[in-house]
């Protein structure tokens, strides 16, 4: 399974400082090595490094009855 645009999705990620964070975001792109994606906790823009995501899972949908 692949990030793609528009997902939400759960990661795990190491900024260069070698900080561990883990955040849900929404998918803007991929392009270069590079996510760019607005940060659902804070609601702004942020663009990550492909490389440096640990790991990610897609946040399931909530389903209305």
């Amino acid at each position: 399974m692949k990030m793609n645009a528009g997902q939400i999705v759960e990661i795990i990620y190491q900024d260069k400082s070698e900080k561990i964070t883990q955040r849900k975001i929404e998918i803007l792109g991929i392009r270069a090595g590079r996510i760019r994606a607005t940060c659902l906790t804070t609601g702004a823009p942020r663009v990550f490094l492909v490389a440096s995501v640990l790991s990610w899972q897609p946040v399931a949908e909530k389903r209305h009855a």
